[in-house]
């Protein structure tokens, strides 16, 4: 299957974004203060533990969808290269 290069651009950055955006979530959601994630005697909560969950579904999700992008972009460049014929 061939990704078109808009496509491919498209899902490298979303991977991108999805790293980006869960990076500082996980590290807004570790300095808590409010007592969402973590109850008073500083252990973590049930909403700490589903939400590094999700976090961590959403890097594993969005690498596999940048690494495809990236294939897609490196195959539209290696087919894009004038090729030298002896």
């Amino acid at each position: 299957m061939k990704l078109s290069r808009p496509v491919s651009w498209f899902l490298l950055a979303f991977g991108v974004w999805s790293w980006i955006i869960w990076i500082t979530f996980v590290k807004n959601l570790v300095k808590d203060a409010s007592g969402l994630a973590f109850d008073d005697a500083g252990d973590p909560t049930g909403y700490f533990w589903v939400h590094l969950l999700l976090a961590v579904v959403s890097f594993v999700l969005g690498t596999v969808v940048g690494l495809i992008g990236l294939r897609g972009v490196r195959a539209l460049r290696r087919n894009s290269q004038p090729t030298l014929e002896s």
